[in-house]
């Protein structure tokens, strides 16, 4: 369904100098008026670090970004990271180098997901030892069979649109060995901690989608060499039905992706706020989720 995806792009302006070997960003906010931001830095360090904790962020346009990116949002965090995964020459960003993690986190005109405050909350309640970093693929309005290896092919034109088209294109054509090899170079840098999901407006009322999953995180955890016991998968909730959501039907399919990943564990949308389409979450209800995210695997961190 078309309202999957939300055409979306970012209102406001970012830009980007540099100022004595430092980067900075300035951005300009609705009504013209500009405020500065926390300065951020490319990080070239190819050493790798036990304390580099790595996430991988996949699904469709929640996860994307499809919130509205706000003055808070682009406070950036030292160590916090994304590893960029497309060129995008707006945000003055390379695909392969690591960033200081600063919205959008995903494409180049996405808007705040999940993942932004999911690495924002790792970081204040880890030791300042640990990092955490963060690589992001995902396609709004996507089938989760677009990140099935074996079968991408056949959920790569689910719209016709060049919206949706250009995504695919932009990743290689095959979203999920995109991933994949932003990854394996991740593992030259740190330790992937875990997997972040969220993904299912698109497969509403598909009882088979836990069975999907499963067959993508297998995936992953061979293509990678992982270990299950050590690398858990988050799944989101979509918007709940007690804020009105359109695919909150799917919910309960998604509570039952356990039964079939042991190591999964399903994060609620309960009370996270949505936009007014009801598929989307707004900025503060992205937050508020990202967070979840970040409470269940610091409550995690004992197993693994």
């Amino acid at each position: 369904m078309k309202t999957t995806f939300l055409k979306y792009l970012i209102a406001s302006s970012i830009v980007f100098a540099s100022f004595g070997g430092a980067s900075f960003t300035t951005i300009k906010m609705a009504g013209n008026t500009e405020k500065s931001i926390t300065k951020f830095s490319i990080d070239s360090t190819d050493n790798f670090d036990p304390n580099f904790h790595i996430y991988l962020c996949f699904g469709q346009s929640n996860m994307e970004g499809s919130a509205t990116i706000e003055e808070q949002d682009l406070i950036g965090e030292d160590r916090f990271k994304v590893l960029q995964s497309l060129d995008c020459d707006n945000l003055k960003r390379e695909k392969g180098k690591w960033y200081t993690a600063v919205p959008p986190l995903t494409q180049c005109y996405t808007g705040l997901s999940p993942a932004d405050y999911f690495g924002k909350t790792m970081v204040k309640n880890l030791p300042d030892s640990i990092s955490v970093g963060l690589i992001s693929v995902a396609v709004g309005g996507s089938d989760i069979r677009l990140f099935d290896k074996d079968i991408h092919a056949d959920y790569d034109d689910t719209y016709k649109e060049d919206w949706f088209t250009d995504k695919i294109k932009a990743y290689g054509d095959n979203p999920y060995q995109h991933l994949i090899q932003l990854a394996k170079q991740a593992q030259k840098r740190g330790v992937i901690k875990g997997i972040l999901l969220h993904q299912g407006e698109s497969n509403t009322g598909d009882e088979n989608w836990p069975l999907y999953v499963s067959t993508i995180y297998n995936n992953m955890l061979a293509d990678l060499g992982l270990d299950a016991s050590k690398v858990p998968l988050l799944a989101g909730e979509m918007v709940h039905k007690e804020q009105g959501g359109k695919c909150a039907s799917m919910n309960p399919i998604v509570n039952t992706l356990p039964q079939t990943i042991p190591t999964a564990y399903v994060i609620t949308s309960k009370g996270c706020e949505a936009r007014k389409d009801s598929v989307h979450f707004n900025s503060a209800g992205v937050r508020e989720l990202g967070k979840r995210y970040a409470l269940k695997m610091l409550s995690l961190k004992e197993e693994y």
